[in-house]
């Protein structure tokens, strides 16, 4: 929406010749909310360097305040000095990591704290990690925002059951303050699947790395019960790998315009579900490779379709599925059902926008199976997603006359989204 409440859309900029560029990305959402929240649970004050400053993670921030955290610093070093939490009110927007993460954190405060958010945040699935959470001693009233978490200084803690089949965040919001419990916890997960492990593992590493006692299962495919112990959790010093997922539409652009794209920084070992971007270029006909700290990609003459489960990386569906509307062959993108809860239900979004460019998408149960059909120009809706409004970036690279409504959604997780769009564009002009 523009300022004045008419929706407003941004011309995605075309191109004829290669992209060739080089990208500097900021940090990752993922572990800057983490290091956020463990900052201010730790036994004294952190340091977090290269924290990413975005919608999702300045609501994180302002919710962290509200509790009575003390954070200092405005650009991308932060200083957290934990105080004893108190009672207040948590704008969430429609940050998953937000409405997931801070309800175990509000248990820990003294007095009520308010949770609520966007319109859209609204009808997310809550109720998971809100009655996981009454039954380990927490009080509260209601099943989805806006809800009430009725702090009382402590929880008890103990075993839970849970199906975390629609969310990997339900684990994670258990885990992240649970040495803070009296007696920790222990989940265990019975239900499907679970979706996108790799940031299950990313709040293990990080929970480790603050001396927590964790065990977690060693086969993710039999992935069932976490156990935290309880017990402080150590200050640290946070250093924060860029945005991993952040980095795939400006990798798709040297993909789908057979060009290259340098990303500086890439980590040589991370658990980021953005980093499987890699192989998937690979697959799809692109080469990339990393040399010394540099991830470059260099897209195909002609780009190849995908048979691919995405069920742990989810959060890339968006721009596999824009790539493959570009390739020359079929595509089926599986393992992808929970998407549907999403910031949008994604597999819905994706095939209704890529359908009215021309395309040939259909649902199936667990995903989509993209057929390549010559594209057009026209309205891409962004759901208020943010990786709906890039998906669509993408595709405009390709196909002239796409324009993106509220493109001002990706300040979710990348504020200076269309500044680093154009700034690649125009490297690749200067080329």
């Amino acid at each position: 929406m523009g300022q004045d409440g008419l929706v407003t859309f941004w011309p995605a900029p075309h191109v004829d010749v290669p992209v060739h560029a080089t990208v500097t990305l900021p940090g990752s959402k993922s572990i800057t909310n983490r290091a956020l929240i463990l900052a201010a649970l730790a036994d004294g004050p952190s340091t977090i360097t290269g924290a990413l400053r975005s919608r999702d993670t300045d609501l994180m921030i302002t919710a962290l305040r509200a509790l009575g955290a003390d954070i200092a610093g405005d650009a991308e070093t932060l200083h957290v000095t934990p105080a004893k939490l108190g009672g207040g009110a948590v704008d969430c927007g429609l940050a998953g990591t937000v409405m997931r993460f801070l309800p175990s954190v509000a248990t820990l405060a003294v007095g009520d704290v308010a949770f609520d958010g966007d319109a859209q945040a609204r009808v997310r699935p809550l109720r998971t990690i809100l009655d996981a959470l009454r039954g380990l001693g927490a009080e509260i009233d209601g099943d989805a925002l806006p809800f009430t978490v009725h702090g009382k200084g402590a929880l008890r803690g103990g075993p839970v059951t849970i199906d975390a089949s629609g969310s990997s965040q339900f684990v994670s919001g258990l885990l992240l303050s649970a040495a803070r419990f009296d007696e920790g916890v222990t989940v265990h997960h019975d239900g499907k699947a679970l979706p996108s492990m790799p940031h299950i593992e990313m709040t293990v590493e990080m929970l480790r790395r603050a001396d927590v006692r964790v065990q977690a299962p060693t086969d993710s495919r039999k992935a069932q019960t976490w156990v935290v112990e309880p017990g402080p959790i150590r200050a640290v010093d946070w250093d924060v790998e860029p945005d991993l997922s952040n980095a795939t539409p400006f990798l798709a652009a040297a993909a789908v315009t057979g060009g290259e794209v340098r990303i500086p920084h890439w980590p040589r070992l991370t658990t980021q579900p953005g980093d499987v971007i890699r192989e998937i270029l690979v697959r799809m006909g692109a080469e990339a490779r990393v040399f010394d700290g540099v991830l470059t990609v260099r897209g195909p003459e002609r780009l190849a379709g995908i048979d691919i489960d995405l069920h742990d990386v989810g959060e890339l569906t968006p721009t596999v599925a824009a790539l493959a509307a570009l390739a020359d062959s079929p595509s089926w993108l599986r393992g992808i059902a929970h998407l549907r809860g999403h910031e949008t239900d994604r597999l819905a979004a994706l095939s209704t926008e890529i359908n009215r460019l021309g395309g040939k998408v259909t649902e199936t149960e667990d995903g989509l199976e993209i057929v390549p059909a010559p594209l057009h120009g026209g309205a891409w809706h962004s759901y208020a997603d943010h990786r709906m409004a890039t998906a669509g970036a993408i595709l405009g690279l390709r196909v002239p006359g796409v324009e993106i409504e509220d493109i001002g959604t990706t300040a979710k997780t990348l504020p200076n989204f269309v500044a680093l769009w154009e700034r690649m564009l125009n490297d690749g002009a200067a080329h």
